[in-house]
């Protein structure tokens, strides 16, 4: 399958949030900022009824979604919240929920979060690309128990089609304009983040 552009703008946006379990609080890198951005774009997608999947991973093992994220995933736009053994989030039944580009569907701006970066998020990109959508990695969202892993992980991602980017570029850039209906509780929700973005990103940048 020929590559889509990823000279466009989003247009059809959907999140993935990618096993952020307890029992990983202690081990990964910079867990909590990666709560707090997630914690940022689902009140964000919960706002703009953005479609959200949510994974976890060995659930019995390894525990549920944290519970900060947890109050924000009951929406009509949760549209799955899938446990699997898969590392990547595209399981036969959360594929089953996604449009298909192969039959003139129109593919997702699929936007991830989550762990680890260069396991469970890479091989979740690498699945949506072949599958004819766009990727966005969220460079101040995404991390591993080795720092290390994640320059190497973005840098492979990047390379084979995925945008990295940040958590506010996006935002805005599914805004679009500042007509739109919900721009003062995007920007109100911008403004009352900025610390914990700012931190994010201290931490998570550097790639």
């Amino acid at each position: 399958m020929a590559a889509i552009s990823r000279a466009c703008r989003i247009r059809n946006p959907a999140v993935f949030i990618c096993d952020l379990q307890e029992k990983f609080e202690k081990a990964i890198f910079e867990f909590p900022k990666i709560v707090s951005t997630t914690t940022k774009l689902l009140r964000a997608t919960n706002t703009l009824l953005i479609p959200t999947f949510v994974t976890t991973q060995n659930r019995a093992r390894l525990g549920p979604t944290v519970p900060a994220l947890q109050q924000h995933l009951n929406g009509p736009n949760v549209r799955a919240d899938i446990d699997k053994t898969l590392f990547s989030m595209i399981t036969p039944e959360l594929e089953s929920l996604l449009p298909l580009p192969t039959k003139g569907e129109t593919p997702l701006d699929a936007i991830i979060v989550g762990i680890e970066t260069h396991i469970c998020v890479t091989q979740t990109t690498l699945d949506l690309l072949e599958r004819g959508h766009r990727v966005y990695v969220l460079v101040d969202g995404v991390s591993s128990i080795n720092v290390e892993e994640r320059a190497i992980a973005l840098a492979r991602l990047r390379d084979a089609g995925a945008i990295v980017t940040t958590s506010e570029s996006i935002l805005f850039e599914i805004l679009g304009d500042a007509s739109h209906q919900h721009f003062k509780a995007i920007t109100g929700l911008v403004k009352e983040t900025k610390e914990e973005t700012k931190e994010a990103l201290d931490k998570l940048s550097k790639i």
